[in-house]
């Protein structure tokens, strides 16, 4: 009698590391759904509220404050809303199509916090509603890359919005920061809930 053959675990052991490879490449080729359609109408709606309590303040500390408290809270909603929908959708929130949509995202936003300490340190406060909207825009652009086709949309209108605030009298900057971190994020939170479950 011969030695048992080892043939099919060999076989077994290639045919799981193939459907490992498969699933790695199609992972990376994916798109990134978890884009949360409610938590985007949800950070609209905190962006309305720190509008209106930042109106009134034109450009103080506090008018800054009220903005970057408004910041904080709509990443943590937005990331709260991607990790309940990417669950829901059984996706890992940081699958290949998630990390290429934070390694697209990341770069203009941390632009943004840096230009905003700059620009803010040297008094000059106008220009941060449309260098806020433009940059906040290139991320939701470039991260939608990654994402269904609505999300660079999005992020052109955002990109948009802060061309208006550059060209428009100083004094709408708040007005301009509503409609578009409010009015914009609702609205593209409404059609991806209704058209990407949520």
């Amino acid at each position: 009698m011969g030695a048992p053959r080892t043939e099919p675990v060999e076989l077994h052991e290639h045919a799981m590391e193939n459907l490992r490879y498969i699933r790695r490449t199609l992972e990376r080729a994916g798109s990134f759904t978890a884009v949360p359609g409610i938590g985007g109408m949800l950070m609209g709606s905190t962006a309305l509220a720190a509008a209106w309590m930042a109106s009134g303040r034109s450009r103080t500390g506090a008018w800054l404050a009220v903005w970057l408290a408004d910041a904080v809270l709509a990443l943590l909603v937005g990331v709260v809303a991607a990790a309940v929908k990417s669950r829901r959708v059984k996706m890992p929130l940081l699958s290949g199509p998630g990390r290429k949509f934070v390694a697209g995202f990341a770069p203009a936003m941390v632009a943004g916090a840096l230009l905003t300490a700059v620009l803010f340190r040297a008094g000059l406060t106008a220009p941060l509603p449309g260098t806020w909207l433009l940059l906040y825009g290139a991320s939701v652009v470039s991260g939608g890359g990654a994402s269904v086709r609505v999300v660079p949309l999005m992020g052109a209108c955002f990109m948009a919005a802060g061309a208006a605030a550059f060209l428009a009298p100083a004094e709408w900057g708040n007005a301009i920061l509503a409609a578009g971190f409010g009015g914009l994020h609702i609205m593209f939170g409404a059609v991806i809930a209704v058209k990407y479950g949520g």
